[in-house]
Parts: structure tokens; C-alpha cells; sequence
């Protein structure tokens, strides 16, 4: 007999719509929750998760699903639930709250609140005894107790509100070129040497950090960096957090050689990987970051668009109840699917001991490029891609006749902007007009769908409706992707939107008194306090993204205002820049551009374009690429636009002499 709806059965979320059967009496984020439970005087229980969350999963089946529990949260409780990807904002408030009482976060995220929001009691995953156990306490000391449990609500309150004081910067006689060694030089310390990414697990990809590591081994010379950074990337690619027959990246890999991977698939790390290895092939050439990068996109392509050419958000971990089980395979289906081409991939996968995993599967790992493997095999690299393809084909179609795993099927603004700079990215170096058309048709849609008629944005889009008024995110991520999207194709249009972004967050976002932006609008109800994203993290801080754009756009237009604002921020995210290396990579990417010469390469006349494309083998780390094959209203295109192409490569405003040739501007970039 199936559990009658809940509140949530009226919600758009995929993750609420998980939980709207449950015998729990959830309500949404809302005054109406919190206005019951001011009239019934009981604390508020905030349970904050997401769909494609495993351990999510796993509380639901143990603790809210549980007539015996559900009884107890219903009777002493007001309970919400809460998609962390649809209020990031709620999520960051509550998260910081566990954090300071725990020292340690995650999801699921279950903090207990006062009827007016204040934070008393939190925690990830609890067992069902556990959670039992903390009902029953929290219940009893409230309604003995209330005065204890207030009081603990007001320290903390003031512990969260005091995390939106910001450190100290660097004294401003740092030279930005001593502050970034001092942070990569105690970032070292932390490689892991053998298998690369850090030398800790769980590992997460953290593409923004290799992106910077990447940029700076570069602009200053740097072998070792060079090869850990490639160390990581082979490994990354070559391992089990590759899905090496359907492309795409999951989550982060649970042991430290990135065998075995927590098989949740999430948009936001898909697209940033994929600006990532763009990057590298242009740095390495190395063809497997190009493979990476085409067989990422073609995931995305078919598992995570909509008709419309939204992005998706999510795909989750499990299927059939079981962990990765849509991705593992016995050596019995391997045998049945691939028949007299077991024994070529029995090798081009190292079956065996290597790659077995659970319940008698195994995770298809693969043993190396294919030149190396070739090589040992003694057959020609092109027979070996066209044979491991032939193989991951019919893997993959056998793969989906399998119950498929959960699909977040949301569009986010933020990281649906993520994929479109990622598409941007890999339409630079890979010049795939299909990729170049998927952005287009992406930004448009959020330009069509998303924006509010204040300007604004909205955060999310689903079932043909956009709800949920933009966060920081929204914008920042937007600007950045516009100005990829400009940077590929020369047309203003897209510089002109960013702008209009950019100014709708200083006006509904800025923080004067301490040079920063709050995560969420002034036009939003208040929280108990205002979310401010300062630390990169899996995603850029949506501080550090915005300092970032604004810079660009105050290079772009001239903008004095914008480069100050821009200049500003970083000051004031910047004081613990050594002290958390990893935290800081995307704050750092903009003290690259303050630290090495920053080049305009500005680029006009009728074939601008096709010499902007003749960039594409070319790694420039500190670049800008603007033009057009029409007189552009850009200052620094003033007075530059000669009847043929014509490249001038500038420096802070100061141009050196025009050239005609990619090989003749090359030699001016240094």
C-alpha cells in the first residue's frame, strides 16, 4: 500500500519529488512551515539534500520512509525539506551553521532551528537509531529546557553571522608574483606524487584548481608543476572517474588512484573538465585530453540536454538499489555483450585483479593512451581507437537496455553558464561548429527563459517555467560565459548582456562596506543572516568568478569603475591566500592577469575570424581575443579596423605595431 502525498507532491524538484511519498509531513522551504511551528512552539528540522545524493538515498530508505520515525518527527517536529541546488543560499546558511558546531559538512544536511530560523542542532547522516536518538533529546531539552536552547541559538546565529567578516588582504607591498609562489609552493606539499590531484581521499577532480596550476606552470616556466599537472589529468582520464564507455566524469573518486568513483554524473563538473582538458590539449596535444574532452561533450549530449538545449543537472549514483551498477560489468556480460572481442578488451581494460570492484564486477579502467598500448600490442594507433570505439559501442548500447540511473532533469542558470563557457572552450581548440551552436542555443535560451523583466535572472528553469529569483552565481557565471561566447565569435551582443548583468549585481548585490557581493539579492527575503561566497570550491566562489569578469568587462569597455570594483574584491578575497591554496584557485587565475603581462590581442578586418581561429594550437594563458570583421564600438578597437586582417597585440591599452599572420603575433607575446 503506497504512502499518500505529501506537500511536496506539488513542487517541481526532482529531489522534493523523491520525498513526497514519505510518511514524513514535509513541508517546502516557506513561511508556511516556519508560522507552524511558531503556533505549535516546536523546533524546525531543515533537511537539505540533493537528488543525485547517495547517502540522500540511503537516510530516506532508513529513516523517512520509517512509519516508527516518521511518527516522531511528525509529532514533535516541523519538518522541511530542501533541494540544496535549487537554495544554495539555505544551504550555505545551514551548512555553515554544522560546520561550526561539527566541524565537518556534507549531505544530507539536517540542522534544527528555532521557529524563526536560528540554527540549535545539526548533523549529515545519522543512522536510524541515531536519528531516533536526537529527535527524542532535541524534543525534550526544548520543551524543558527552552531558555538553554536559546540561548545556544544566539551564539551561534553570531558564529555564522561573524563568517561574513572578511579577512585582512595581503600587505599591499606583496608583489602579486610573490604571494602566488608563496601559495603553489605550499600547494606542493599536498601533490600526491604518484597517482597526482592531492594526496588525500576522497579526490575531487577540482577542475578550476588545474585550470590555474596549469596557467601558472606555464607563465612561469615551471617542469614539475607541468608534470603534475599532467600526472593528474592522465589519471583522471585513464581511470575509473572517466566513464570509459559512455564519456562524462563522476563526482570524485574514493580511493587515491581514481579507480573507484562515486558514480553520481553532475553538469557542473562535466562542463568545467571540459573547459580543463580544452586547455591542456592546447598545452600538451596529447590526444587523449582531446578524446576526453569530444567524448565528454557527446555524454552531455545525449544524456544531459533538453529538446530545447537546456543542460540537465544531475544524473544520479544509483540504479536498482545498488551503487554504480549501471556502470560495472562481470566478465559473464562482458562475455555476452562483446563475444570474439573479449580478449582484445580483457586487455584494453586490464580486467582482472586491477578493476575488480564489488560483487564479482568490475570498473573498466583503462591501461593507457592508445600510442602506449599500441605499442605493447604491437598494432597501429588507429586500429586501436577504431576497435576500443567499436567495443565501448556495443558496451553502450547494451548498457541502455539496463534501468537507468536517476536524471535530475532541472536547468540550473549558473551551471547551465558553466557548460556553455565549457562548449565555448572546447569550440576554440576543437573547432566543432556543433559545440559553438550548443552555447548559442543554450545562452538563448537562458537570455529567452530566464531573464526577469527587472533585468535580472532567474536561477532555475523546468517544464517550460523559470522560478527562483538569481543568485550571485546566476550572474557571475553568466558574465563568464557571455564573454567566452564574445571571445569565439566577436559579436557584441554578447559583451553588451554581460555588461547588463554585471551592472545588475552591483546594484542588487554589492556589499560598499566591505567590497564584496552577498550570494543573494537585497530584493530576497532575509535569511538569518546573508550568504557570502568567498572560497572557491568544486565551483568558483561566485565572488571570485564576478571580480574575474569584471575585470574582462573593464578591459573590454575601458571601464574604470568596473576594474576598480574588480580590484577591490580581490584585495578583500585574497588574506588567506596561502593559508588555503586550494580554496583561492580562481581568485588566483585573476592575479595571473595583475602579475604577467595581461595581452588584448585585438583582431580585425574581413577574415578576423579565421585568424582567430588560427590561434586554436596555441596555449596563451594570459589572453584576451577581441574583433571583429566590422568596425566594433570596443575602445581598444577604435581606430584598428584596416581593409585587411590585421592582429595587434596589446598590453595594458599599448599596442605594438599590427601584423597579418598568427606566426608573425606569436613572437609578440611574451
Amino acid at each position: 500500500m503506497s504512502t499518500p502525498a505529501n506537500r511536496l507532491a506539488n513542487e517541481s524538484s526532482p529531489y522534493l519529488l523523491q520525498h513526497a511519498h514519505n510518511p514524513v509531513d514535509w513541508y517546502p522551504w516557506g513561511d508556511e512551515a516556519f508560522a507552524m511551528a511558531k503556533e505549535l512552539d516546536r523546533l524546525v528540522l531543515v533537511s537539505i539534500g540533493y537528488s543525485s545524493c547517495h547517502w540522500c538515498h540511503v537516510m530516506e530508505r532508513e529513516s523517512f520512509m520509517d512509519a516508527q520515525v516518521a511518527r516522531v518527527m511528525n509529532e514533535r517536529f516541523v519538518c522541511i525539506k530542501v533541494d540544496r541546488e535549487e537554495r544554495p543560499d539555505v544551504d550555505q546558511v545551514y551548512m555553515q551553521a554544522v560546520q561550526l558546531m561539527t566541524n565537518r559538512g556534507g549531505w544530507p544536511l539536517n540542522c534544527f532551528t528555532l521557529p524563526d530560523g536560528r540554527p540549535v542542532y545539526g548533523g549529515t547522516y545519522f543512522t536510524r537509531d541515531q536519528w531516533l536518538q536526537v529527535l527524542d533529546q532535541l524534543a525534550t531539552t526544548q520543551a524543558q529546557e527552552p531558555q538553554r536552547v536559546l540561548a545556544y541559538a544566539e551564539r551561534l546565529q553570531q558564529g555564522v553571522a561573524s563568517l561574513r567578516i572578511v579577512p585582512p588582504a595581503e600587505d599591499g607591498s606583496v608583489e602579486h608574483r610573490t604571494a602566488l609562489r608563496a601559495m603553489v609552493d605550499r600547494w606542493r606539499q599536498q601533490f600526491d606524487p604518484i597517482d597526482g590531484g592531492p594526496d588525500k581521499v576522497p579526490k575531487f577532480p577540482m577542475p578550476d584548481n588545474y585550470r590555474f596550476l596549469l596557467r601558472y606552470a606555464w607563465l612561469t616556466d615551471d617542469a614539475e608543476l607541468r608534470r603534475h599537472v599532467e600526472l593528474t589529468l592522465d589519471r583522471m582520464a585513464l581511470g575509473g572517474l572517466f566513464d570509459q564507455v559512455g564519456g562524462g566524469f563522476a563526482r570524485y573518486s574514493t580511493d587515491n588512484s581514481w579507480k573507484v568513483p562515486h558514480f553520481e554524473k553532475m553538469l557542473y563538473d562535466n562542463a568545467q573538465l571540459v573547459s580543463l582538458y580544452s586547455q591542456a590539449y592546447q598545452a600538451f596535444k596529447k590526444p587523449l585530453y582531446k578524446e576526453t574532452v569530444e567524448r565528454t561533450l557527446d555524454f552531455i549530449e545525449r544524456e544531459m540536454t533538453s529538446a530545447e538545449g537546456a543542460f540537465y543537472s544531475a544524473l544520479d549514483a544509483d540504479s536498482e538499489g545498488e551503487e554504480g551498477r549501471f556502470y560495472i560489468w562481470s566478465e559473464a556480460e562482458l562475455q555476452d555483450v562483446l563475444g570474439e572481442d573479449l580478449d582484445f578488451a580483457m586487455r584494453y581494460y586490464g580486467i582482472g585483479p586491477r578493476t575488480m570492484w564489488e560483487h564479482g564486477r568490475h570498473i573498466l579502467l583503462r591501461q593507457g593512451e592508445h600510442e602506449r598500448f599500441a605499442e605493447q600490442e604491437g598494432l597501429d594507433p588507429a586500429e586501436v581507437k577504431a576497435r576500443a570505439a567499436a567495443i565501448n559501442a556495443k558496451l553502450l548500447h547494451a548498457r541502455s537496455q539496463r534501468p537507468r540511473p536517476g536524471l535530475d532533469d532541472k536547468s540550473l542558470t549558473s551551471w547551465n553558464a558553466l557548460m556553455v563557457t565549457g562548449l565555448c572552450d572546447a569550440y576554440e581548440v576543437l573547432p566543432e561548429k556543433r559545440y559553438l551552436d550548443s552555447a548559442i542555443r543554450a545562452m538563448e535560451l537562458i537570455l529567452g527563459k530566464c531573464q526577469r523583466s527587472n533585468g535580472g535572472l532567474w536561477h532555475l528553469y523546468k517544464d517550460g517555467k523559470a522560478s527562483i529569483n538569481g543568485f550571485l552565481e546566476d550572474y557571475c557565471f553568466c558574465i563568464e560565459a557571455l564573454i567566452a561566447l564574445y571571445g569565439v565569435t566577436f559579436e557584441e551582443r554578447w559583451l553588451d548582456k554581460a555588461r547588463s548583468f554585471a551592472e545588475h549585481a552591483i546594484r542588487h548585490f554589492h556589499d560598499e562596506s566591505i567590497g564584496l557581493f552577498d550570494f543573494t539579492s537585497d530584493l530576497d527575503p532575509a535569511l538569518i543572516t546573508r550568504p557570502l561566497e568567498v572560497h572557491d570550491n568544486v565551483i568558483p566562489a561566485s565572488n571570485s568568478s564576478l571580480s574575474n569578469g569584471l575585470f574582462l568587462l573593464g578591459t573590454l569597455f575601458d571601464d574604470a569603475r568596473y576594474l576598480e570594483l574588480s580590484e577591490r574584491a580581490m584585495r578583500a578575497g585574497t588574506g588567506q591566500l596561502a593559508i588555503h591554496p586550494t580554496a583561492h584557485s580562481h581568485w588566483a587565475q585573476g592575479l595571473l592577469w595583475r602579475a604577467f603581462p595581461f595581452h588584448e590581442i585585438a583582431i580585425t578586418g574581413p577574415n578576423a575570424l579565421d585568424l582567430r581561429a588560427g590561434f586554436a594550437p596555441h596555449y596563451i594563458p594570459n589572453r584576451l581575443f577581441l574583433g571583429g570583421t566590422e568596425p566594433g564600438n570596443l575602445p581598444l578597437l577604435h581606430d584598428k579596423h584596416l581593409p585587411a586582417g590585421t592582429i595587434f597585440v596589446c598590453v595594458e591599452r599599448s599596442c605594438q605595431m599590427p601584423v597579418n599572420t598568427v606566426e608573425a603575433a606569436l613572437p609578440l607575446i611574451q
